[in-house]
């Protein structure tokens, strides 16, 4: 049985006293094992993240520092730590391994206060988990032995150990509805159910609401954009939704930003828990309820309550779909890093980015950026490299400036590889935006990155299977449904990688605006076959690859929301699950959202068909 050191000081990254330059990056907690503090600067050195640390036996320490280096080969995500003003030799993120403890050397620390600083040396995404101070065998010749680095829960209960966490989750509480994913569909789930007067906890693993129409990304809401979804996604000046404002308002609401889900209870296929994890603090959390809503477009709470779902392109033969490919495979959309650049008032320089010429080659196109949150598909610089020779086979539509043509990650897997997808992306960014400025120095001397995500549009997961599975030939052919509760609009919209020479662009996108007349959405579509009291809404609810590129958009996901929410009024009221709703229910499931201002569709009055 492997062994860890079994005293020490820890001090997780995120626990610094100040950040500095460095941002908090706890996206992929559950890929990599702990939030990380990141250097995001672009190519400029960010400032210094330092904390203060009580040293109470003296001695000499072991000096142990979990870092990544993100490019090996080329380490552009380099940085060192100074103890008490005095760097470490060691240069970290410049090791050529993955996530990995490394041993920095051994210093003497003084009884009381020692000073920890991290120094960025390169702007270009230096990234440290943890620094783990060790007196185990340090007057041995043998090297130490390092901290514990697998992601399983030996390593986590370590960790709470020197951290003095408890052991188990702490009760934070129990609900009559628990909503995970704090997007536009999750913060449309939770108004709704707390204006109907349920008791309801928002489950948020980033700092900001909207997902990917959050702050941290920007985009504008597509799809059926009825009265609450345009309450809750109009923005404050600096592109924050109101979301937040709205929920802290409602008494009946509670927020946990900053959570990560990473189990639940079930019992009898029936969730009776869910367990999340503070990005800052690593205290996790126990929350309760009767109905669970899955907000997270990843499917999340399925994959711990073993939920079936579906995932990847079904084939023509699947359902009779005639956008589906011959044959099924895992192929699904991809995720995608949005920027800005803007000409400053002088010469700006860029440093030399080999290690992003890799993936962006000779790439020197600039277009497709966020002008701002909620205003994307903007322009940028153009630079047509010498002997360029177009394609003949593009389509018309693959030369526009849209954001979204930057996208990667079709043929991984988003749970275990999302940090690679992004990191991809970054290269990419990064590579071209060297092309432009070495292509025509003269014209982008000024040209200077004025912002870029760090945290990617998130892509097509995991699907739940439902007791209906809604297809592309129903959308089409606006399939009537006795359980009908809500619309959605919009084209299909499917994503093909496959570029010949660029792997983070598009090959192909198809945007199908059928009839262009709003479909009814089932409500056997918003529940989970086998968990008896979990319902979805978002992209990941009941449907085909093909008919969830047009529900994913998140105007239509808040509408699925509004519908799972108020059957999450009716199951505590009735003290039934979803589908009870359904059988005995439904007549009070679509007057209760009638009154709410959000009604189903009368075929029979509108003229459109």
């Amino acid at each position: 049985m492997e062994t860890f050191p079994s005293s020490g000081i820890l001090v997780e990254a995120e626990a610094f006293d100040d950040f500095g330059g460095w941002v908090l990056d706890s996206q992929f907690d559950l890929e990599m094992g702990s939030p990380y503090l990141l250097a995001h600067g672009n190519g400029r050195p960010v400032a210094d993240a330092t904390t203060a640390i009580s040293i109470k036996d003296a001695g000499q320490y072991n000096v142990w520092v979990r870092a990544k280096d993100w490019v090996p080969g080329h380490h552009p995500g380099r940085f060192t730590l100074a103890i008490n003003g005095k760097p470490l030799d060691t240069v970290f993120g410049a090791n050529n391994k993955d996530w990995v403890w490394q041993l920095g050397g051994s210093v003497h620390l003084p009884v009381g206060e020692t000073r920890l600083a991290l120094h960025d040396m390169t702007g270009f995404c230096g990234r440290c988990d943890a620094i783990f101070f060790s007196r185990n065998d340090t007057s041995s010749p043998s090297p130490p032995p390092p901290p514990p680095n697998a992601i399983d829960g030996p390593s986590r209960a370590w960790r709470r150990q020197l951290r003095g966490l408890p052991d188990k989750p702490v009760d934070a509480g129990t609900f009559d509805v628990v909503v995970v994913g704090g997007g536009v569909p999750g913060c449309a789930a939770a108004l709704t159910a707390a204006r109907l007067g349920e008791r309801v906890a928002l489950v948020q693993d980033r700092p900001y609401l909207g997902g990917n129409a959050s702050l941290e990304i920007g985009l504008s809401p597509r799809g059926m954009n009825r009265p609450l979804i345009s309450e809750l996604s109009q923005r404050h000046g600096n592109g924050d939704l109101y979301a937040k404002q709205l929920l802290d308002a409602e008494p009946n609401a509670t927020l946990f930003l900053e959570h990560t889900v990473y189990n639940t209870t079930v019992v009898d296929s029936t969730i009776v828990s869910l367990d999340a994890r503070d990005a800052r603090t690593g205290r996790e959390i126990r929350l309760s309820a009767p109905v669970f809503i899955d907000c997270s477009g990843k499917a999340i709470l399925g994959l711990y309550s073993d939920a079936e779902t579906l995932y990847g392109q079904e084939s023509k033969a699947d359902y009779g779909e005639s956008l589906a490919p011959d044959q099924a495979d895992s192929m699904h959309h991809g995720h995608t890093v949005f920027f800005r650049t803007r000409m400053a008032d002088s010469p700006v320089s860029f440093p030399s980015v080999p290690w992003a010429s890799e993936v962006a080659k000779d790439f020197s196109d600039l277009r497709g950026q966020l002008e701002k949150p909620g205003l994307e598909n903007g322009p940028g610089p153009l630079v047509i490299p010498p002997n360029f020779v177009p394609d003949p086979t593009m389509n018309l539509r693959m030369k526009g400036p849209l954001t979204h043509f930057w996208e990667y990650g079709q043929w991984l897997d988003p749970y275990t590889e999302g940090e690679h997808i992004r990191d991809h992306l970054l290269r990419a960014i990064y590579g071209t935006f060297s092309n432009v400025k070495a292509m025509e120095p003269e014209t982008y001397a000024n040209l200077e990155f004025d912002w870029v995500a760090y945290v990617p549009a998130q892509g097509e997961f995991r699907r739940y299977k439902g007791d209906y599975i809604l297809t592309e030939t129903d959308i089409r052919n606006h399939k009537p449904f006795p359980d009908a509760v809500v619309q959605n609009g919009g084209a299909f919209c499917l994503h093909y990688p496959g570029d010949k020479k660029y792997d983070f662009r598009l090959k192909a996108w198809e945007w199908d605006e059928r009839d262009k007349k709003p479909y009814d959405i089932p409500f056997r579509c918003l529940y989970s076959v086998n968990i008896s009291n979990l319902m979805m809404a978002g992209k990941h609810i009941s449907t085909t690859h093909i008919g969830g590129s047009n529900a994913k958009f998140m105007a239509n996901g808040g509408q699925h929301a509004i519908a799972t929410a108020t059957a999450a009024h009716l199951c505590n009221k009735y003290k039934i699950r979803p589908r009870g709703v359904y059988e005995d229910h439904l007549p009070e499931l679509k007057a209760t959202i009638l009154r709410q201002g959000h009604s189903a569709w009368d075929r029979k009055t509108d003229n459109r068909l």
